[in-house]
């Protein structure tokens, strides 16, 4: 056990983790030159055209130092905001971490989130100064913001570069002389803490975990304790770039179980482990449902592919447990999914991986948060409103809430008016305000979760010029004055549209999607009345104009009245088409909706 080191890779986006761990694998000879390529760890097609890590991936290192061999249990984990939870479960399962930073583009919000979950688990960080051989790069300022942030020592700052792999050997060297070895009693009952699983549609769910206390063998009764399962450990093995089947995993190392589970559901991510001979009394402490933060609807574009869609579905559920998804119907779009994701970039991930993976091409409708409800009938029992349909009858309301979030955004000084203008317009209230250095201000707002949904994150890069990072955290329900906004095409509510407002907002954002709409939707045999509507009351009203043709065209002179009753039975044919025709909303105009500002 002492020779066992088990340490995750934490950075902000684009800081060059994936980089860095394809080095170590290669200097400890973990690959072979044939196998390696560029972004090993990453197996999607989609990672690697983004260039980000989408799901964590672990795999196991031996290195031999000052000649004796370690065992090195490495954890690549995702970057990105939406994927946090995966970087929480990662982190329980390590004793140590490295923090990358770019020394182009210094400490970002990413790092700092990532960094104090890090330390919520006391482990132990090592700085790692990446990308030193850029042009661009300032080693000596970075140096000392990162001084700053972890109060270490200069010379405990190694630089490295993932592209020449320079300080790989120095890296390699401070895992095995600063990450501790594990803790944990071997004698005592199985423990083993679950930080990962994937689907592998010949074998079922393939689960990752690490022994905390006991040992697992093969073929052993084991049950998952959070869900109650109990199944047969068919295989166990350590993860090297393939899987190795092994008879015996000890405490401290890391390895995988497959016992024949169908449905990933069944194994959540943070449950622990026992034997059923011998259980252990308690589950690791840590575990937490994940939390769905954006819901939006996926229908399919045709209505006969709606069977295909729910197989999709399920199938791409198996892969990536943190989305959820639940059966629901509109009257503008048929069946479909009302799915639950946990940012916007995880919703076109899963949008992405729909049309790639399974050729399903769907409609998205507007996102948008969960909220509570209460009536005045009930006044202390909230209803869950996932949908704006949801929402009860304005007359007998009491009042809603609303989500929540602590945003923290680390930016340029020279950026900070224009940053703060666009907070408080999507009704932030400041917090903080830090100088980490002379230059980078780090903002602290609380802000509601649905203004973020849209288009935030795009407007804070473009006012910023691309400089402005930005990590948020839920932090409750509050109450708020938000009212239904509708659209009605041609006299009819389309559900798909409806959104909840905050009423100072509802008439802007009305007007906006009526312009909007009123560009998008093609013209047709009659007019039709775009409106925008808050309970009966109507707001905002744009018209789209008929096509008209010109039946005076044939009337060359002569009496007026023959031109008049021309144009009379024109305009009756068009009344009763408008009473019968109906108007079909493209694609477009609802992925229009997200963005008003453009």
């Amino acid at each position: 056990m002492k020779n066992i080191r088990n340490f995750c890779i934490i950075a902000h986006i684009d800081h060059g983790k994936s980089t860095l761990a394809d080095r170590l694998l290669s200097h400890t000879q973990s690959v072979t030159d044939r196998e390696m390529k560029e972004q090993l760890l990453d197996d999607m097609d989609l990672e690697r055209e983004r260039g980000i890590t989408i799901k964590s991936h672990a795999i196991q290192m031996n290195y031999e130092y000052k000649g004796e061999t370690y065992t090195l249990n490495l954890i690549d984990t995702p970057g990105h905001v939406d994927f946090s939870y995966e970087v929480s479960r990662s982190i329980a399962a390590c004793e140590g971490a490295l923090l990358i930073v770019d020394a182009a583009q210094s400490i970002q919000a990413q790092t700092i989130s990532n960094l104090y979950l890090a330390l919520e688990h006391d482990l132990e960080i090592i700085p790692i100064l990446n990308k030193i051989d850029l042009p661009s790069a300032n080693p000596e300022e970075v140096s000392d913001d990162i001084i700053d942030l972890l109060g270490c020592e200069k010379e405990d700052i190694i630089r490295a570069s993932g592209k020449t792999g320079l300080g790989v050997e120095d890296i390699l060297s401070a895992i095995i002389e600063k990450i501790p070895a594990p803790e944990g009693d071997p004698d005592a009952p199985l423990q083993a803490l679950i930080f990962d699983s994937v689907y592998n549609p010949f074998r079922g769910v393939e689960a990752f975990f690490k022994v905390v206390n006991g040992q697992i063998h093969s073929g052993q009764a084991v049950k998952f304790m959070q869900t109650g399962k109990k199944y047969e450990a068919d295989e166990i093995g350590t993860l090297k770039l393939t899987q190795v089947p092994k008879e015996v995993i000890k405490t401290g190392d890391v390895g995988y179980i497959i016992s024949g589970i169908k449905t990933a559901v069944d194994v959540k991510v943070g449950d622990t482990i026992t034997s059923i001979e011998n259980p252990a009394d308690k589950p690791i402490g840590g575990f937490e449902e994940v939390k769905p933060m954006v819901f939006a609807g996926i229908y399919p574009v045709d209505t006969e592919d709606y069977e295909e869609l729910t197989y999709s579905l399920e199938k791409l559920q198996l892969n990536d447990a943190s989305l959820t998804f639940q059966k629901e119907s509109s009257a503008a779009l048929g069946f479909g999914f009302r799915c639950g994701f946990l940012g916007m970039l995880h919703l076109e991930i899963i949008q992405e991986r729909l049309e790639r993976e399974f050729d399903m091409t769907v409609i998205t409708t507007v996102p948008n948060v969960s909220y509570h409800a209460y009536t005045t009938k009930e006044p202390n029992v909230p209803i869950l409103v996932n949908n704006p349909s949801d929402l009860p009858d304005p007359s007998g309301l009491d009042r809603v809430e609303e989500p929540y979030i602590k945003a923290s955004i680390i930016t340029k000084a020279d950026f900070v008016g224009a940053v703060m203008t666009l907070c408080i317009e999507k009704r932030g209230e400041i917090v903080n305000q830090t100088y980490l250095t002379t230059d980078r201000v780090e903002l602290i707002f609380d802000m509601p979760l649905a203004e973020v949904v849209f288009d935030f994150y795009d407007r804070l890069k473009t006012i910023s010029k691309g400089y402005a990072s930005f990590d948020y955290s839920p932090i409750g329900m509050r109450e708020s004055h938000l009212v239904r906004l509708d659209v009605l095409i041609n006299a009819e509510s389309v559900d798909a549209l409806s959104a909840l407002v905050h009423r100072d907002n509802a008439y802007d954002i009305g007007k906006k999607m009526c312009v909007k709409l009123k560009e998008l939707i093609p013209r047709q045999m009659f007019d039709i009345p775009i409106q925008a509507a808050v309970g009966a009351k109507i707001i905002a009203r744009e018209t789209i104009k008929a096509l008209r043709k010109d039946v005076t065209a044939k009337c060359y002179g002569g009496d007026i009245s023959r031109k008049r009753k021309l144009l009379e039975k024109q305009k009756k044919g068009k009344k009763r088409m408008r009473q019968v025709g109906r108007v079909e909303v493209p694609q477009s105009a609802f992925m229009a909706v997200l963005k008003l500002n453009d």
